[in-house]
Order: C-alpha cells, then structure tokens, then sequence
C-alpha cells in the first residue's frame, strides 16, 4: 500500500519535536543521525510544497490580472 504524504503542518510539528530534543540533550546519541537525516527531508518536503503554493498562487494572480 501506496505511504500516505505527510502534511506540511505535520512535518513542521516532526522538526520543531526533533528541535527541541536536540538543544534540551533529550536525543541518544546513537539515533542523533538518523533524526538529523529524517529532519534534512522533512525540511526538502517543507521547501517543496511551499515552491508549488508559491506557483499555484502566481498562477491564479496571473489569472486575475487577464481578466
């Protein structure tokens, strides 16, 4: 079964968590790097959808501006 797309607000949520663990020491050293590497893609997904909204909310000014 197809792995459901995590919303920006969710991923958000996931990077402030990590955040927070790091600079409070909560993290075990030895997950240190995976948790580093799930937020590195949570923030590639973040910047992602922001581009698309960006362009789909050009497009609809463009739209507007024809008219």
């Amino acid at each position: 079964m197809a792995k459901k797309e995590i919303s920006y607000n969710e991923a958000i949520t996931e990077i402030e968590e990590t955040l927070y663990q790091i600079e409070n020491e909560e993290l075990d050293i030895d997950i240190l790097s995976d948790k580093v590497k799930r937020v590195s893609a949570l923030i590639k997904l973040c910047k992602k959808k922001l581009h698309q909204t960006e362009t789909e909310v050009q497009k609809i000014l463009d739209e507007i501006d024809e008219e």
